[in-house]
């Protein structure tokens, strides 16, 4: 056989068979990002963002920056409270007449420099200064909403899509109506794309409406959650119950595949039933990122607790992502100095900064795993092992290990720890008699203070005929 070289290493893909796998494909891949194209590296952590506020679970956060460019707020809606944070700087300060539904998400949407509001359940709000709201005048209750010529459109409560005056998105009474949405289910969403405007509803189905025109678009495949949609260069990315979709403005189309045991599964071990109504998410640069709890697969049944799915764009690629405070909503935003920014909100109202120099999750380790299969392209043959070489960038703390076996059963894989890879280039000979039809090659680093690259491995094999 000679030595195989892996360097395209590719994201996580449980959708296809491990013997049609190129090797380079992951089975586990947890907390990495795409370095250069082929390599992966360890992501970097967070810190904390500004204080807890009421130090309960944060719902909803969501940024508003002025036509001038100059002024911008942050909000937070956790309790019965919506929050502002001046130029995203400021500490959280209630808004004036910011009391909201308990527990409620709160939409928003922006016309003629001037934000709209709403929970669903309490009245549609509007400012003009940021810190303080006022009741629309016949403003209905509402809490999705989307701006689309020159008028305010949102609905949520029902089945009815209701639209504001023509250039005055606080007057609900001078030139507004609404249309009905057809079907089973609520709306419980309402966004532009593609220059339309798309409906969708909590049973899945989905509508699209050029302001004279209801189309049906025939599908019940739309977002079940409206708090996991995240859109990248007018593309958006969101969790429905068969998987996630992207829209683009014609129908949702599946981008989840490599991912599907993780979704669903024969175990019953993969997306929770609640979580595809309520699941948050949001694209930060190339990345879309959803949090949807605990998750086992049926082919490693290896679990990942709290996980987040992660989705690059760019890439076409999947991987896990575990963070030591599980995110209840997100936040990617331009900040005052022009560099886009990503935060977060927990359960315990604190809120944090993901990325830039952080090498760990507010002081907690940060757990790092990908592991591959080896067969060589002959997994029916037995092979004699003779080396492995693992190529990182020197300095780092990352290890590997490897578990020889004929099977994918979990508690048949006896790791075997070949040593650090400090140095940056990392030669592993393995013990006389390494043999077996398949390699397990598992790569892993939990530390505070540093990340890796890997930029791929090398092993060299004999397969074994048999007589």
């Amino acid at each position: 056989m000679a030595i195989v070289r892996v360097y395209n290493l590719a994201g996580l893909n449980l959708k296809v068979s491990p013997f049609l796998h190129k090797e380079g494909d992951m089975i586990r891949c947890l907390n990495t990002e795409n370095d250069q194209i082929g390599a992966k590296k360890k992501r970097p952590g967070y810190v904390t963002y500004l204080g807890t506020a009421d130090g309960v679970q944060v719902n909803t956060l969501f940024n508003w920056t002025k036509n001038s460019g100059t002024q911008l707020w942050n909000y937070r809606a956790s309790g019965s409270i919506l929050y502002y944070s001046t130029q995203g700087t400021g500490v959280w300060t209630t808004c004036g007449n910011g009391t909201i539904t308990d527990g409620n998400h709160v939409g928003h949407a922006v016309l003629e420099d001037t934000l709209i509001v709403g929970d669903g359940a309490g009245s549609t709000r509007f400012t003009t200064d940021g810190t303080s709201f006022s009741n629309g005048t016949g403003a209905p209750e509402a809490d999705h909403f989307a701006q689309y010529q020159e008028r305010i459109w949102c609905g949520g409560t029902s089945s009815d899509l209701y639209y504001s005056t023509t250039g005055t998105p606080s007057d609900w009474t001078s030139d507004s109506s609404s249309i009905k949405i057809p079907g089973a289910g609520k709306i419980n969403g309402v966004f532009k794309a593609n220059d339309r405007l798309a409906i969708t509803k909590n049973s899945g189905l989905m509508f699209r409406y050029d302001g004279y025109n209801l189309v049906d678009m025939a599908t019940d495949l739309a977002f079940t959650s409206p708090y996991s949609v995240g859109e990248v260069e007018g593309y958006r990315v969101g969790l429905n119950r068969l998987g996630f979709f992207g829209y683009g403005g014609d129908r949702p189309e599946i981008v989840s595949n490599p991912i599907e045991k993780q979704v669903y599964n024969d175990a019953g071990e993969g997306i929770a039933g609640t979580v595809f109504d309520n699941a948050p998410g949001v694209c930060h640069r190339y990345d879309y990122l959803c949090s949807v709890g605990t998750v086992t697969d049926d082919l490693t049944d290896e679990e990942v607790a709290d996980c987040i799915e992660k989705y690059d764009y760019q890439a076409d690629e999947w991987s896990n992502w575990k963070f030591a405070h599980r995110p209840t909503a997100w936040l990617s935003y331009k900040d005052a100095t022009g560099n886009q920014k990503l935060i977060f909100g927990d359960a315990n109202g604190q809120c944090y900064t993901y990325g830039g120099t952080a090498t760990n999750d507010n002081g907690e380790t940060v757990e790092t795993v990908m592991e591959l299969v080896i067969h060589g392209g002959v997994p029916e043959t037995e092979k004699k092992w003779n080396w492995l070489w693992a190529f990182f960038n020197p300095g780092c703390q990352a290890k590997v290990q490897v578990a020889m076996g004929n099977t994918f059963t979990k508690g048949k894989k006896k790791w075997i720890d070949l040593g650090d890879c400090s140095n940056g280039v990392a030669e592993f000979k393995f013990p006389q008699g390494s043999r077996s039809r398949l390699l397990f090659v598992k790569i892993y680093e939990a530390s505070r203070n540093t990340r890796f690259n890997l930029y791929g491995f090398s092993y060299d094999a004999d397969p074994i005929a048999r007589r």
